[in-house]
């Protein structure tokens, strides 16, 4: 009995033994071996990361990221029961070759992958959260983001649907797999990522004592709780002393977890210093109508001063004293500095007011003259010669009201072009200089030297860039750009007057030159923006013409040559006065009556004076009242004034050029400007001496 004992209770041990044997052979052994062997790996993914936690704060249960999903499948079966749920794949679980395959979408959705396709590769996609993986068919290798990854066994096509081994997807997704006769498990984690630290700092520079530093959030919560709680290192919002510093954050989310730290290194500067404003002049004391040299020493801590004010800084004085001059620098913070100094200004006389005025004012700026005593000076008489060349102005109506033909004539050879009006149509208008070959044979439409003034509201600014434009085209000998207008054929000639719409109550001057080798009936048309002036020719009518001026004339350029010495006493020469300059002859295209071209807009004039003074000033004086405009002086644009003012009378004169101390010869080439008043008159007066 007492050995029956002893057999029965060593028999359980050894059934005990081997069921534990048993167990743990399931646990440990290969998915890939035979049926009924395969368990997951159960140690941690590499790809999970605990996050770093401030030694002040504790670890909460919510970081362990415990199993939230689970997949369970039975050999040669189609089922998967997620969390309890059935769906049912396209392919059973199966074993091949000692690997088990799932079809790669029945497993990818159910972990939250979007599948997809690549045509031009064959390959299949799984991608979540930012990551992509791309399978292809009988390859062991996996691109995971674009970096390969073995396979332990390769996918493959089975009946039509692409399969993946059960074990490289747990491998790829951190599930934890097993396999306990013949049901496989999958188990993974979709609790929430950790939060993500994150911020900016502003402004970009910061200044000790100076500064308030802002920090701007960019931390993501993926779980959707908000910051419960946070932790800073060094975020001063005013720091006191420059140097480096590194900016810490951690962030913890609703669920108790915690962020990696987040760090953001800045400089702080020392204490930014207000500029100093200092100035030097070359003399202490100064002459009436002598040159005040003023030089700006003003210094700042950055080398960043951004604005210098001067008060009372006169470049020269007429009338004895002390002129306190005052300057002011800023730098590019808003800190300011200002100095005042005394300038002293002797009895000696130097130069007088108009002296000074006739030697130093720039070229293209205004001095004062006394308008009365011009007409005192000698006048130069001119005979110029009239050049064949055809020139159309579209002046009139000078202000449109309604849309239509504003003029229209035959033409044939060189013509210029010119068109000075304002849009009151009551809606933006666009103008277009149309042609028409009525001919037999084919025209040859050439384009040359040509400008444009606005649109704009100004009068006189857009006549003198339409003339400072046209100028300089035609200073760069510009090649003739050609297009042709075949028999029959309606065309835009000139669409660098069409660009742009003009506005009710602006204003849009041009000039262009044309040339056509077959006669063209030519139709300035205005309509509303948006309509074809082609298609709506047809239906326009002729405007009815205003006091201004419009017609063909001919004779349009006038070389004068001048072959006495002038300038060795002050003199004049009249233009646009039709007496002393007279006016051009033509004809109204539209109504055939005779016209004068009254002030000669849109003549060129080209002056050859072969023999002026040594020490001559030339400038121009406005007769007819206020005048804006330009000049070709030896090659050099010369625009009057230079700046955006006016000459506004007879009492103001705009300097064109200085004489050096030998005769000298000079070309001035110009057109009256659109806008302008007349008549003007081209003075030459003698430089006073140079006194030192």
């Amino acid at each position: 009995m007492k050995k029956l004992k002893w057999l029965l209770l060593l028999s359980l041990l050894v059934a005990q033994v081997a069921v534990s044997q048993t167990a743990v052979q399931a646990e440990g052994s290969d998915p890939n071996q035979a049926p009924g062997t395969e368990v997951a790996d159960t140690s941690v993914p590499s790809s999970v990361n605990t996050p770093a936690v401030p030694t002040s704060i504790t670890t909460t249960s919510a970081q362990l990221a415990a199993p939230t999903d689970k997949i369970t499948m039975n050999k040669n079966s189609k089922v998967i029961l997620h969390n309890g749920v059935k769906t049912t794949a396209a392919q059973p679980l199966s074993f091949i070759n000692g690997t088990s395959y799932i079809p790669l979408k029945a497993i990818a959705v159910e972990f939250g992958y979007k599948v997809g396709y690549i045509a031009a590769t064959k390959q299949s996609t799984a991608t979540k959260d930012g990551v992509e993986l791309r399978f292809s068919p009988n390859n062991k290798t996996v691109l995971k983001n674009g970096e390969k990854i073995m396979l332990n066994g390769p996918a493959i096509n089975q009946a039509g649907t692409f399969m993946i081994p059960v074990k490289s997807w747990s491998q790829l997704t951190g599930a934890n797999l097993s396999l306990i006769g013949n049901v496989m498990t999958l188990t993974w984690s979709t609790a929430p990522k950790a939060p993500t630290a994150a911020f900016e700092v502003a402004p970009a520079e910061i200044y000790a004592q100076q500064t308030t530093v802002q920090y701007i959030d960019k931390s993501v919560v993926p779980s959707g709780t908000g910051i419960a709680n946070e932790s800073w290192t060094n975020n001063l919002t005013v720091f006191d002393q420059a140097g480096t510093y590194t900016i810490t954050r951690q962030v913890q989310d609703g669920n108790g977890v915690w962020s990696d730290p987040y760090s953001v290194t800045i400089v702080v500067k020392a204490p930014n210093q207000p500029p100093v404003a200092d100035f030097s002049t070359e003399k202490s004391v100064y002459r009436i109508g002598e040159n005040v040299i003023y030089s700006d020493r003003s210094t700042d801590d950055e080398n960043s001063i951004t604005s210098t004010k001067w008060t009372g800084n006169e470049k020269v004085f007429f009338e004895a004293g002390d002129y306190p001059v005052t300057l002011e620098v800023t730098d590019r913070h808003g800190l300011t500095s200002q100095v005042t100094k005394t300038v002293t200004v002797s009895n000696e006389v130097l130069y007088t007011r108009d002296e000074y005025v006739k030697l130093f004012t720039p070229v293209g700026d205004i001095y004062p003259i006394n308008g009365a005593s011009v007409l005192e000076y000698s006048t130069i008489n001119f005979t110029p010669v009239f050049e064949p060349a055809q020139m159309v102005r579209s002046n009139s109506p000078e202000t449109w009201t309604e849309e239509g033909i504003a003029y229209q004539d035959q033409l044939l050879g060189e013509v210029r072009f010119m068109f000075h009006n304002m849009n009151n149509v009551g809606a933006p208008v666009k103008m277009y200089l149309l042609a028409t070959n009525y001919g037999g044979t084919t025209a040859n439409v050439g384009l040359n030297a040509n400008g444009i003034g606005g649109p704009n509201p100004q009068v006189s600014a857009t006549g003198k860039a339409s003339t400072m434009r046209y100028l300089t085209s035609l200073a760069s000998k510009p090649a003739t750009t050609w297009m042709t207008v075949k028999p029959g054929e309606t065309k835009e000639v000139l669409p660098i007057i069409s660009q742009r719409a003009i506005k009710p109550s602006e204003v849009f001057s041009a000039f262009a030159d044309l040339v056509t080798d077959q006669s063209l009936d030519f139709q300035v048309v205005v309509v509303r923006e948006g309509k074809n002036p082609v298609a709506e020719l047809p239906n326009l009518e002729y405007m009815t013409r205003d006091v201004h001026v419009r017609g063909t004339f001919n004779g349009t350029n006038r070389e004068i040559e001048l072959n006495d010495v002038i300038g060795s006493q002050p003199q004049r020469m009249v233009i646009g006065d039709g007496k002393f300059d007279t006016f051009q002859d033509g004809y109204d295209g539209l109504t055939g009556n005779l016209e004068v071209n009254k002030g000669n807009f849109g003549v060129m004039y080209t002056m050859n004076l072969n023999r002026v003074a040594p020490n001559t000033l030339i400038s121009l004086n406005p007769r007819g009242g206020y005048y804006m405009g330009a000049f070709l002086v030896n090659g050099k644009l010369v625009a009057l004034p230079a700046n955006g003012s006016i000459i506004k009378d007879q009492n103001s004169a705009g300097v064109l050029y200085r004489t050096g101390s030998t005769e000298e010869s000079v070309e001035i080439v110009f057109t009256i400007a659109p806008g302008g008043n007349l008549p003007i008159s081209m003075l030459f007066t003698p430089l006073p001496e140079l006194r030192w």
